[in-house]
């Protein structure tokens, strides 16, 4: 991963966490072709470490990212038939971090517009500055927002809501997309990154394949009838306990909450 142009990466198996830098600043971090296909490469790599347990995403400068590069986009386009699927791009990366056995977390500072909506949809956990600006632009030069529409209305949050999002044009505030929905957790702008941080190896002292059995067990249940995703629950339940038992350190849990709630609490097996 030495050779990355577009992605600045800091990969910390120690910690259990990598973060990835989308690196166009002077661009706004715009989503290329070439940028989301060394993301894209890097995901999947990621993916196969486990050592690794939480994934964040960041942009280097004062945004997240723009969106899709539109001249780039444009310098690909032609009349032929469509194909199916897309160009890979940012369907591609929302799909690989659905898929990806570890947490992803965004965290956002600045504009996240388009695909770049779109792609922080496709994180498990979103973390905003106070100060960030949430929109899907496409409207307003005439396209409907491909990708981010259906990654948006899938999302869960109210659909006149996602509509005011999509029909408008017009930009939302983290705290705004906070109350929606859209984001996990609006921080003030300063404290983003420390915040993430600390989340992030939060998230990487749980075990592997409880992570992964939750995000196996939320995105298959969600769309469920509840009788069903009752019934995936205990599949989903079963699997995670051939890798792992949540029960195995009972006294040393219930000692380090003490009568209340603690995150501080580390399994034996899990620690490094």
């Amino acid at each position: 991963m030495a050779d990355n142009k577009f992605i600045l990466t800091n990969i910390n198996e120690a910690e259990g966490v990598a973060w990835l830098t989308l690196n166009r600043p002077e661009k706004k971090n715009a989503l290329s072709i070439a940028l989301l296909k060394e993301l894209a490469d890097i995901l999947r790599s990621l993916g196969d470490n486990d050592e690794i347990r939480c994934i964040v995403t960041a942009g280097a400068g004062d945004s997240y990212s723009s969106g899709r590069d539109l001249y780039d986009m444009r310098g690909g386009q032609s009349h032929r038939r469509r194909i199916r699927g897309g160009d890979g791009g940012v369907v591609e990366i929302v799909a690989i971090m659905r898929n990806l056995p570890q947490v992803t977390v965004a965290a956002v500072k600045g504009w996240c517009l388009g695909g770049g909506l779109a792609m922080i949809n496709g994180h498990d956990l979103v973390v905003a500055a106070d100060t960030a600006k949430f929109g899907m632009p496409e409207v307003i030069r005439g396209s409907y927002g491909a990708t981010a529409t259906p990654s948006l209305f899938h999302g869960g949050i109210p659909i006149k809501k996602a509509f005011y999002i999509s029909l408008t044009g017009r930009n939302l505030t983290g705290e705004e997309a906070e109350r929606v929905g859209l984001v996990s957790q609006v921080v003030p702008e300063k404290e983003l990154d420390n915040y993430v941080a600390t989340l992030a190896k939060e998230l990487a002292s749980r075990n592997g394949a409880t992570l992964e059995s939750a995000k196996i067990a939320a995105y298959m249940q969600k769309d469920l009838p509840f009788h069903m995703a009752l019934q995936a629950d205990d599949l989903v339940s079963h699997r995670m306990r051939y890798y792992t038992n949540p029960l195995s350190d009972v006294e040393g849990y219930l000692h380090s909450q003490k009568g209340g709630g603690t995150v501080k609490y580390v399994k034996p097996e899990d620690g490094k």
